[in-house]
Formats: C-alpha cells, sequence, structure tokens
C-alpha cells in the first residue's frame, strides 16, 4: 500500500477538526496542520491526531497550501489535502486504499465528489453536486493554482482519474461565521470580477475553448457572468440554480442555503462593485 500523507489548513476549526481527523484513521500514515493562529482549541484537537502542527501567516488557500507542501517534510507516496470542515466517507477511504496500489506511475492525479452538507442536509440539487475536484495526488506531482478565487489543484505531469465515492463538505459553525466567512470572501470575488469587466471591456478575454467542468465554470463566470449588468445577474442566477436546476428540491435547509449563497452572496459582491466603481468615479 503507498503511504499518504494529509495536508489540512486550519484557523478556529474547533467544531470541524475532529470530524476531519476522524474520517483518515487506517487509511493515511502521517497529518500536518499547518495553522494561522488558532485562538480555540484547534490545535489541542490536532494534537490527539499528530505532532505535525506548524504555524504559518495566512495570505490565501493557494499560497498557504503550496508553501505547505514545499516546505514541511512530507514523506508520502501520495498527499491528500483536506479543509478542516471536510471528511472523507468510509466508503471513498476504502476505495483510496483498494485502487492506490493498482494505478500505474503515470497515473499522478485522482479527482474525487464532493458533496455540500449544509445544516445537516445534502445539498444535491442546483448545480452543486457532483463537484469534481483533484484532492491526492502523487508528492511533487501537483500544486495549487495562484489565483485570488476559486484555486484548483492541478498536476504538473502524468495522467488522472476519477474515484467512485464521496467526500463531504460539511461546516459545524453556525451562520454568523457563514456569513462573515462570505464578507471576506465578497472583497476578493469583487476585485476579480472588477478586473474582469475591465479586461472585457478592452476586448481582452480568453477565447480558448474550455476543457472540462471546472474550465467550463471558470469561462462562464469570465465571458458570460462576468458581462451580465450588475444587481440582475444575482437573480438570474438565482432563479437559474434554484427553479430550473431543481434547488428547491433541497428542503428548507436548501432554500436558505440557496437563498445566502446563490443570490445574497453574488448580490453583495455586486454592491461591492457598485460602492467601488462610485467611489472611483
Amino acid at each position: 500500500m503507498p503511504s499518504i500523507s494529509l495536508v489540512v489548513l486550519t484557523y478556529n476549526e474547533e467544531p470541524n477538526l475532529d470530524h476531519c481527523l476522524q474520517s483518515v484513521q487506517g487509511l493515511v500514515q502521517e497529518i500536518f496542520i499547518v495553522d494561522s493562529g488558532s485562538t480555540d482549541h484547534t490545535t489541542s484537537i490536532a494534537r490527539r491526531y499528530t505532532d505535525r502542527i506548524v504555524f504559518h501567516e495566512f495570505q490565501n488557500q493557494a499560497s498557504q497550501f503550496n508553501w505547505a507542501i514545499d516546505n514541511l517534510p512530507i514523506s508520502g507516496d501520495w498527499v491528500l489535502r483536506l479543509d478542516a470542515d471536510e471528511l472523507l466517507l468510509p466508503e471513498l477511504r476504502d476505495e483510496i486504499a483498494r485502487v492506490l496500489p493498482t494505478l500505474p506511475e503515470d497515473v499522478t492525479g485522482l479527482y474525487m465528489k464532493r458533496r455540500v452538507h449544509f445544516k445537516g442536509r445534502w445539498i444535491r440539487h442546483g448545480g452543486y453536486y457532483p463537484i469534481w475536484l483533484l484532492r491526492l495526488f502523487r508528492r511533487g506531482k501537483a500544486r495549487s493554482e495562484q489565483v485570488e478565487m476559486d484555486e484548483h489543484i492541478v498536476v504538473l505531469e502524468g495522467e488522472t482519474r476519477r474515484l467512485r465515492n464521496d467526500f463531504v463538505d460539511e461546516n459545524h459553525k453556525d451562520l454568523a461565521f457563514w456569513t462573515a466567512k462570505h464578507e471576506a470572501f465578497a472583497g476578493r470575488e469583487a476585485r476579480v470580477l472588477m478586473r474582469q469587466r475591465a479586461r472585457t471591456k478592452t476586448g481582452d478575454t480568453d477565447a480558448r475553448p474550455p476543457r472540462g467542468r471546472q474550465e467550463m465554470r471558470r469561462w462562464l463566470k469570465t465571458n458570460v457572468y462576468a458581462r451580465a449588468p450588475l444587481f440582475l445577474r444575482a437573480f438570474a442566477y438565482f432563479i437559474y440554480r434554484y427553479f430550473f436546476r431543481l434547488g428547491f428540491l433541497d428542503g428548507v435547509e436548501g432554500l436558505v442555503f440557496h437563498v445566502l449563497q446563490g443570490f445574497w452572496y453574488r448580490f453583495y459582491v455586486d454592491a461591492k462593485i457598485w460602492e467601488a466603481e462610485h467611489r472611483l468615479g
């Protein structure tokens, strides 16, 4: 069985970290926690599972993860990357243990399906499942894209494959945390969209056809969503997601999630863009 090293980035993840680390028991051989200054019991929980806990000042997810794989004494044949609010389902854990020894050397990365759970409810609709993410790769063969938002791990060489089973994204914190986190995201996303709006006006857009779901989502965001009128696009996106992509089937929890993530957040980003543009005159 090839060895696996887990890397988790943390900041005040007391409600989540135990679920994450418990889910990989029996699968990974070493765990690295990269903390950016937690003030709760995050590091105490981490010490139940590992003594490889380091502090590094946080800039963004991509920089933090790339620093980890470049500087930590990772010895595993494969590197698994999870957020503190993510966990492996037992079926996925068993599949990884079964599949890794069978892979040829030219397979350097594995995609896994992410399920988003919100307030205990699996968000199956609205275009939120499945979301394929590359989270397991041969050491030294992949790294995170250095972008401000929506970063992905990409392989540097070799082939990728998909695993059948899922991992779960479920944050156990309250709505106050959720809105505060998205407040921070909104500022970054507003800057990204403003740059894209400026590029669109000058005709400087990427004309290459997108390949794969991730590239398609990015292409649509850059070439369709970023060109749409402020505020109206937030309404249109929510209607598409909640009605045309059947988000209403996700129940009350889904209603809260899709309104907050699919409308309120998008509208708030546009409000920040509107404010910035008025401030600049």
